[in-house]
């Protein structure tokens, strides 16, 4: 086989001519654009990794920050815990304090109840006893009995103190008054006698004596010079009795 070199020549300058085509009109621009691709990928591929970056380091500060809140979640409570603590303390501690004190309160209470019991069912004995005693001493009162305590006030008399005879000596001499003797029963001259001796003697100074009745004495004698009065009888006894009690309830 014979060889056309012209042919063999044209077909080499033709596919060098190709290669120059394509290099110019079609390789260069397709490496320009494969560059640019490529560019183009490893931008997108930074900034994915830049993102990814970001992403991680706000993950980690997320974390960091989740971390910090749950420490301080728990602190808070613990703390929250104390105060309720300390405060239920406070509370149970003013409740002990308003129980002893509404304790203490109520005992008072009832004890004044009790006092206020106990007086009036004194009051109401005291009241039944002194209704009573009159009764009793009503049945009882006779001149006889009067007479006893005639002669009861006479020994009485004489035995009185000194002070207190000075101050029924001054008082006759300031008010310058008799002196007035009431019974229940009529008291008989010897008695009269005896009760105007027994004063003069002890009063040493005359007086007018003026002689009275009075059936609510019951029994014995009242003696009245001026503002002053000495008794002995049921019923200024029986007062005495009831003043007293009346006094220590």
């Amino acid at each position: 086989m014979r060889i056309d070199w012209t042919t063999f020549v044209l077909e080499i300058i033709n596919f060098l001519a190709l290669v120059w085509i394509l290099k110019r009109f079609l390789y260069k621009p397709v490496l320009e654009t494969l560059t640019q691709r490529r560019a183009g990928v490893e931008r997108i591929l930074a900034e994915s990794r830049a993102t990814e970056a970001r992403a991680t380091a706000l993950q980690s500060e997320f974390e960091h920050r989740l971390a910090d809140w749950e420490s301080e979640k728990a602190n808070a409570r613990e703390h929250l815990e104390a105060d309720l603590a300390k405060e239920r303390s406070l509370q149970l501690q003013a409740l002990s304090v308003t129980l002893k004190e509404e304790r203490e309160r109520s005992a008072a209470v009832d004890a004044h109840k009790r006092q206020e019991i106990e007086r009036e069912l004194e009051t109401r004995a005291m009241a039944q006893a002194q209704q009573f005693t009159t009764a009793l001493l009503t049945r009882l009162a006779a001149p006889s009995i009067e007479a006893g305590l005639v002669n009861q006030f006479l020994e009485d008399w004489a035995k009185l103190p000194e002070p207190q005879l000075d101050n029924l000596r001054r008082a006759a001499e300031a008010e310058n008054t008799g002196a007035m003797v009431t019974s229940a029963f009529p008291l008989s001259s010897e008695q009269q006698q005896q009760i105007t001796t027994a004063l003069a003697t002890r009063l040493e100074r005359g007086i007018a004596i003026t002689f009275g009745e009075d059936r609510q004495l019951m029994s014995g004698i009242r003696v009245s010079l001026g503002s002053w009065h000495l008794h002995l009888n049921f019923a200024d006894e029986l007062s005495c009795f009831a003043s007293v009690s009346v006094y220590a309830d």
